[in-house]
Parts: C-alpha cells; structure tokens; sequence
C-alpha cells in the first residue's frame, strides 16, 4: 500500500474514532426514549444541534491537520530520507541526509549521516589498492593506444559480429572522409564503438574475407590474411587488408574435449593450442587518388606513345623523300616543313606531358612531420655532399616541428644553394629556424653581391636541376604544396641577404610523441574489449539488460516551445553510450538553419543567435546525418516527449522514422525518487552529484543527460527494473508520461 493510502485510510479510521462513539450514543439514546420523553429530548437538544455540529467538525478538522502534520513528520520524511540514503549509497556518495523534522528523524538523519562517512573512508581504502592494481593494466592499455595513434595506417578492429570494437584516429578521420555529408556534424556518423562495420562495407565482402582468412588458419598458414579492394557508398576506393583476431584455447578444456572423443591418453595429456578466430582487423587504404593519378599516368603514357609514333612515321617518311635527288625544290620544302611540323608537335606533345607528370607528382605529395632541426640536418648533408659547399647553424630552435614533404624541400634549398654557387660563388651558406606563430621561418643565409628581384623569380619558376639530377618540379611548385611562401631579404649593415620560406608548424595534436598520447582525454574512449563477447543475437531487444543496450543520448535546441506551431530544431547534439561507458569523443553536434526567425526568449537561454545560423545546412541535411549517427541504438533524452515531436514532425518531409525505442530520463527520475519535489535535469544532476558543463547547448545537456542515465541504471536494478522493457513499461506508469507536445 502506497503513503498516500495509508493517508487516506488514517483520514477515515480518525473520522470514525471520533464522530462513532457519538453518533451510537445517540442512538441508544434515541431508542430507549418513547413517546413525551423523546419530544421533550429533542425540544432540549435541537437549539443546540448547531453548535455541536461545529465543534464537532473543528475537531475533526483539527485531528485531521495533526495526523497530515505527523504523517508529513514521519511517513513522508522518511520515504524522503530512505531516497536519499540511496542515493547516499550508490549514486552519489557525496550527498549527505538534511538533519530535518521531528528530533526522532533528526537523529537517525545525524546516524545514518555518520554511516555513510565511515562507509566513504572504507571505500576510499578499497579504491585505492584497486587502483594500485590497475595500474599496469592502464599502462598497458595506455602503450596500446599510444601504439595504434602512431600508426599512419587507419586500423579498425571487429568482432565476429561486425562490432567496431577498437579504431584509432587516422581510422576517425578516413571514415568521416568517407561520409556522403562530411560537412554535417564531421560526418562521425560511420564509426564508432558498437556500431557495425557493416554501415561502411558490404556484409557479404567481409564474409567471404573472414572465409579465406579462417581457410587459410586451418592450412596452417602462420599469419593468415585476405587483401580486397572495394568502392564505399561515397565512391571512395579503399584498399582492405583483413587480419584475424585469435585466441588459444587453455588445454584443461582441449584435454576434456579429447578425452570426450576417445581420444588416445597421451593425446589428451598433451594437447596441442587450437587457434580460433574471435574477430578480424581491418587495414585501410584510401587509394582513390592513387588509383585516379595512376589512370591518368598511364593515359598521358598511351597519348604520349600513340601520338609520337604517328608523328615518327611521319618524320621518317619525310626523311626518306628528301633522300632522292631528283626531287623539286617545291617537294623538298614541303617535306621540310612535314618534319618541323611534326617535331614541333612531338615536342608539344612531350611538354605537355612533363607538366601533367609534374602535377601527378605533387598530387602523390604527402606532408610528415618532423623535428625541424632534422629538416635542417639533412639538408646540410645533402648540400655538403651533391656540391660541396661548406654550411654552418646561426639559429636552429630545436623544440620546432614543421609539417613538410622532406625529400622535394631539400631538392629546392640543394637547387638555390647550388645556384647561388655556380652564379654568384657563393663559398658558404647558413641555416636560421624561427618560430612565427602557428608557422615556422626557415632562412638560407648568404654573403656576396646583391641579387636582383627578377633572378629569384627566374630561379622559383625554373625546372630544378642539379648536376646530373633534373626534376620537373620548380621551387614554385615545392613552396605552394606547402601552402609557403619564399621571399628574397637583405641585411644591409651585415652585408648579407637571405631567402626566407615560410613553412606549415606541426600543432601539439599532430606531433607524435608517445607521452602526448598518453596524455589525451579521448584516447582510452576509443577501446572496449569487453565487447568480443556480445551479440546481438543472443536475447530480444526488449529483454536485453540496460547495461548491455548501445545508446544514443541526444538533445535539441529550437526557435521555441511549440513545435506544432511551426518552431524549428537550430540545433541537434549527441553522444553515445557503449557497453555501459560514455563515449565522449564520439559525439555529433550541428546547428541548423531553420530558414525562421528566433524567439526572443529562446535565444536568451540557449544563447544561439541569427549570426550563428546563417550558412548552416538545413534540417533536410543535418537530420539524415543524425539519423545515421543514432542508427541500432536505443535513443535518451530528458523530457524526450518533446525532443520526439521535433523528429517526428520532420518524417514526411525526409522520409526518415526514428522508430527505435526511446527512453526518458525525466519519467526514470520519477520512478526512483517519486517523492522528490523536482525532476528537472539540473535537479536530477545535483542529487546525483554531477557537475554541469554546458548547460542548454545540445551536446552539452545529452552529455549530462548520459550521466543521469548512467547513474539511474544502478538505482534503477534496486528496484528490480533491469531489462529495456521493465524500464519502459515502469517509465509509462509515471505521472510525467501524460505531457504530451
């Protein structure tokens, strides 16, 4: 029975108590009177019926205002004090009981209070020697994930189920890449922990990949592996190498198994490690410009050879008429002019090919990163050793990372050096590194006589050559993949001049450091190997534990309240849950233009203005991104009736159903703590312990609300709802569950 029956009740039996013993007095009364007597009683009584009618109601009205006063005390204080104890002993540890009430609940308030703080220094004990033995662990998952950022190939890690299970972020990167929207919310709608690599690739590919892989295994090859080439639904070409993921069976359970099949006794005792495959990796290649500069290669290739051996043919029938002596003079010219013609047009033909091989080579370029000083160092042996000219350091800052294609830049500055050898002997040359902000000035430093502005431009757009080496390429060509510059400066008084190139720093995110790694935020958020061992065949949806649901936590920002009146979504975060674990670094968040104007009112709480939304996509853009991103997941929202109505006023417009299940944190709050007076999300945060960030922006409010959530799956398991389907069957019985938008 709930508090308030037992309310009610109490109301009654109190009704009862005081009015009965006077209402069956007065009925034996009432009987026992006859004839003269009972008018005489009721002449007596009636002028005073009144007045004990009302002092009868005052009292029951002031046994009633004291009942509801204890009932408040005791009954509802302590309903109250049993939810935040709690939430005292799981969900926030943190939160203390308020000493309110009669002294009685004050008391056990101050005790229980006490309880908890012995309790939190017990578990503090306990936390840390966890912690001490978890620390090699984290090392070693720390190396791990230091070892998969190093590496320049994008690596994606399956289980058999298709389950991203571990990627790194080159494999982030290429998949947004791979998006058919990459400018909406970064395109992170592909990849991710949980979702299925299957979104990216066809199931049948991986199939039969994994099929010759595990053939392969079984012939015993000792590093088995399976190469294809496919087009993604971009029309983005990758090249995929599939590499199993294996295990060894211990040999206690490869005994039992021989011993089981009547197996010979030594066979049993000495059973040879079985490998089985428990997922695969993925090794991923984007070679579409490869693959496109290849192709037009090889056609320059094929134009070249086909045009010129017309152009042969022509020649050297040319050349074998002007042999014969009899011929006019009339003739002779003519055949002449066959032959300059026809070299003319080789010649053409051969120039234009240089260039387009010239543009093919920068197109192959790519930029690495390294120590400047490095840079610098090479350079000096290169010079040093094509032309033999003397090189010293004047300021080198060796904390400098630059972001170049080495090789092709040390054939620029050999190329200048060598010029200003052969031209101007030059007998030595000097190298400066300096910072400039987020780029990095690299000068080659001379003395001798002035040089003019027309020569430096000569020398940047010549072909490179040195000696015996020859380059299509132009020093032009070398700055400009760069995104550099190169100017000519002189210092007067010093009698010197420099050319000075400007070239791209490498940023604290892109160096390659390991303890950079080892430091990020996001990186441990890109792993969870507790998910070889989930299907999603193994139960139901509706019966699946809450702890073992992948979720889509998400929020919207709008013009205003009423969506059926024609408000508008300007803004659409979320995040993901995986496996139990917030994925923060997984998350989408767009503005969108909502092609209306904003509510005054709502633009002060979200703090989004018009500036803001102009140029964004529009919701026909951002809401098929979404949908993507939010694709086999369970969506959460708070107050997520409303939220709903925004997507589901969209679907005729877009085509697209978000028809998985939703669950609403604000009902969940109702179920756990129905006796709290707020269940508004910073009310919710705050009992829980949580801090907020970013309050009313969408990414911001479904971070907090994927806390709430993590937070209420524990207290919710107290109360026996564990399963998807006892958490919305109990969310549907919540007094909030009426609000409709």
């Amino acid at each position: 029975m709930s508090a308030r029956a037992r309310f009610i009740l109490a109301v009654i039996v109190l009704f009862l108590l005081m009015t009965g013993p006077f209402l069956l007095t007065a009925l034996i009364v009432w009987a026992e009177t006859e004839g003269e007597n009972r008018e005489i009683l009721v002449s007596v009584l009636a002028p005073h019926l009144g007045l004990g009618t009302m002092l009868t109601a005052l009292g029951f009205a002031a046994g009633i205002g004291v009942v509801r006063a204890l009932f408040r005390q005791y009954v509802q204080g302590l309903l109250r004090m049993s939810e935040n104890l709690r939430l005292m002993l799981g969900a926030n540890r943190g939160f203390r009981v308020q000493a309110e009430g009669p002294p009685e609940v004050q008391s056990l308030a101050l005790a229980m209070n006490q309880l908890a703080s012995q309790r939190d220094e017990l578990m503090c004990d306990v936390a840390a020697q966890i912690g001490r033995a978890k620390e090699s662990v984290e090392l070693e998952k720390n190396r791990l994930a230091a070892l998969m950022s190093e590496l320049t190939q994008s690596v994606v890690v399956c289980n058999l189920d298709g389950r991203v299970l571990l990627y790194n972020n080159r494999a982030r990167m290429q998949f947004r890449a791979l998006s058919d929207a990459p400018g909406v919310a970064g395109g992170g709608e592909l990849i991710g922990l949980g979702r299925s690599i299957y979104g990216v690739f066809e199931r049948n590919l991986i199939a039969h990949a994994l099929d010759t892989v595990q053939l392969r295994l079984r012939r015993g090859v000792p590093q088995p592996q399976a190469n294809f080439v496919t087009t993604t639904r971009a029309g983005q070409l990758l090249r995929v190498q599939m590499a199993p993921v294996l295990s060894v069976a211990p040999a206690h359970e490869k005994a039992a198994v021989g011993e089981g099949d009547g197996a010979a006794p030594e066979a049993a005792s000495a059973p040879a490690p079985e490998r089985t495959v428990t997922g695969f990796i993925l090794m991923l290649d984007n070679i579409t410009r490869n693959f496109e500069t290849e192709s037009r290669r090889d056609q320059l290739l094929h134009n070249l050879t086909e045009g010129n051996r017309a152009s042969l043919a022509n020649v050297r029938a040319a050349a074998d008429m002007l042999e014969f002596e009899d011929l006019t003079d009339d003739m002779r010219k003519r055949f002449r002019k066959v032959v300059r013609d026809e070299v003319q047009s080789m010649s053409q033909r051969l120039d234009h090919t240089a260039n387009e091989f010239a543009d093919s080579l920068k197109a192959r370029w790519q930029l690495d990163e390294m120590l400047g000083a490095d840079l610098i160092a090479a350079v000096q042996r290169r010079i040093e050793s094509r032309i033999g000219l003397p090189t010293k350091l004047e300021e080198v800052d060796e904390s400098l990372w630059v972001k170049v294609d080495s090789f092709s830049l040390m054939q620029a500055i050999t190329y200048l050096a060598s010029r200003l050898s052969d031209e101007f002997e030059v007998r030595e040359v000097r190298f400066r590194l300096t910072a400039a902000g987020r780029l990095v000035h690299l000068d080659l430093i001379w003395s001798g006589q002035a040089m003019s502005t027309e020569t430096v431009m000569s020398w940047e757009l010549e072909a490179m050559k040195i000696e015996d080496e020859s380059s299509p390429l132009t020093v032009r060509d070398v700055i400009d993949r760069h995104d550099g510059e190169m100017w000519l400066e002189r210092e007067k008084v010093r009698h010197r001049a420099f050319f000075r190139i400007l070239l791209p720093a490498a940023t604290p995110q892109e160096q390659t450091e390991p303890d950079t790694y080892l430091r990020g935020e996001s990186r441990p958020e890109y792993y969870d190997f507790d998910l070889f061992a989930w299907s999603d065949k193994s139960h139901g949806l509706e019966e699946r534990l809450l702890s073992e649901l992948t979720f889509t936590v998400f929020d919207t920002e709008t013009t205003g309240l009423n969506p059926s009146q024609g408000d508008e979504i300007i803004q659409i975060g979320a995040t993901r849950i995986v496996n139990g674990k917030l994925l923060r670094s997984e998350s989408f968040e767009q503005l969108v233009d909502p092609q209306r104007p904003l509510a005054p009112e709502s633009a002060k709480i979200h703090g989004i203005s018009s500036d803001m939304l102009r140029g964004q996509p529009t919701i026909d853009k951002v809401l098929p991104a979404f949908h993507a991103f939010a694709a086999d997941t369970v969506l959460i929202a708070h107050n997520a009736a409303f939220d709903m109505r925004f997507l589901q006023l969209k679907e005729e417009e877009t085509g697209l159903r978000f028809d998985q299940p939703v669950i609403d944190t604000l009902l969940l709050s109702a179920v756990i703590h129905p006796n709290q007076e707020s269940h508004r999300l910073e009310a919710i945060a705050d009992r829980l312990g949580l801090t907020i960030v970013g309050r009313h922006t969408a990414l911001g409010d479904a971070i907090v609300t994927a806390e709430v959530f993590l937070k209420l799956v524990p207290l919710l398991a107290e109360k026996g709802i564990r399963t998807l389907r006892d958490a919305r069957e109990a969310a549907e019985k919540s007094y909030y569950a009426r609000i409709k938008y």
